[in-house]
């Protein structure tokens, strides 16, 4: 086993710790804490057989295992990002609400 695969099964597996522990403290919910676990062990077969990912490269077209696992995990960021940035705007909006609301309070107690 070469030295980086090992580097990256331990971060793999603290990676997983780390979200398990998230959900043990409320701040996972169940999906996300399986969607991790699930995740976490594709990275981690993928590390062990390399091989997969050029059987995986060559099923979709693409020329070398990296390069569907660099697409793949592109395309999952920009989910991401997109996520966060819907969740932040939701977040603002409510903030504008609370604090209109508190405000028009304040203002009719005066």
């Amino acid at each position: 086993m070469l030295l980086i695969q090992i580097i990256l099964i331990a971060f793999a597996v603290l990676a997983f710790l780390r979200a398990f522990f998230q959900f043990r403290k409320g701040n996972l919910n169940l999906a996300w804490l399986l969607f991790w676990l699930l995740f976490w062990v594709a990275v981690g077969f993928a590390v062990l057989l390399p091989q997969t990912t050029d059987m995986l490269a060559h099923f979709v077209g693409v020329g070398r295992g990296v390069d569907v696992v660099m697409y793949l995990s592109l395309i999952a960021l920009f989910y991401l990002v997109f996520r966060l940035f819907i969740k932040i705007e939701g977040l603002e909006r409510d903030i504008t609400k609370l604090v209109r609301s508190i405000a028009l309070k304040e203002v009719k107690d005066d």
